[in-house]
């Protein structure tokens, strides 16, 4: 299903980048570390690992306790600028289970507009180091997304994007717009689906899919009509997501 080339450990190679000094960080990282440890459970941990195929290992924490452990991380540490988004996010990171993983996407989530176009480079690397679905998805539609929103002159980020060697990074120029609704550049959208249309992994198929039946629940004239004129282009799962509601 997954070419496990595309999937890059979590590392300290020179290419990394390297997370800036950030006292909130220091703050949130002792907090997170403490207050996660000790709610481990291996057993859950195991079968949370499997159903990622192994992507990370698991402390296994169920998802309600993780946000509330979050909340209490969080509690009077005040807002974050970008140098602390940065750093919390590229530290929880380098923590190898994937719950620090979730509680830096659920950070950059909720604080994406203190962003800007320059953390574009470390979204890349979050999305492209211990990448699966679970991860790059939210990162997609709810950090890629409002950061081009912001600025628009990141698309062209986004046009390198969809041909960067990375399958996850390809995945997230796809669906950055996942949200968009009537702001949504159509003509990028389905360009990108025809650029990607011959890829053969089934997440880049799938995500082509999923970006045109979202678009269509605003659109679905343009959408039915770009899929009748590239069903021949198009592989069947693609048409089959992006038909689902038509």
């Amino acid at each position: 299903m997954c070419d496990r080339r595309n999937v890059r450990r979590v590392n300290h190679a020179a290419d990394a980048p390297v997370p800036p000094v950030s006292a909130l960080a220091d703050t949130v990282l002792e907090r997170l570390v403490a207050a996660y440890a000790p709610a481990a459970d291996p057993v859950r941990a195991e079968a949370a690992a499997a159903y990622m195929k192994h992507v990370a290992p698991f402390l296994g924490i169920s998802a309600p306790e993780r946000r509330a452990l979050s909340r209490t991380v969080l509690a009077g540490t005040g807002r974050p600028d970008e140098r602390d988004c940065t750093a919390i996010a590229l530290r929880c990171w380098r923590l190898p289970e994937r719950e620090y993983h979730y509680f830096a996407v659920d950070h950059l989530r909720r604080h994406a507009g203190r962003c800007t176009s320059g953390f574009l480079p470390v979204l890349h690397h979050l999305v492209t180091t211990v990448p699966w679905w679970d991860t790059v998805d939210l990162l997609a539609a709810h950090v890629a997304g409002p950061l081009v929103a912001a600025d628009p002159a990141l698309a062209r980020e986004m046009d390198r994007w969809i041909d960067d060697p990375s399958l996850w990074a390809a995945r997230t120029a796809l669906l950055h717009q996942l949200r968009y609704q009537e702001a949504t550049d159509a003509d990028r959208l389905f360009g990108y689906c025809l650029r990607r249309a011959d890829h053969p992994d089934f997440f880049i198929r799938k995500a082509i899919g999923w970006a045109l039946r979202e678009y269509a629940k605003t659109d679905p004239a343009a959408v039915r009509d770009f899929v009748d004129g590239a069903r021949t282009r198009l592989s069947p799962l693609s048409v089959r997501e992006a038909l689902k509601n038509l």
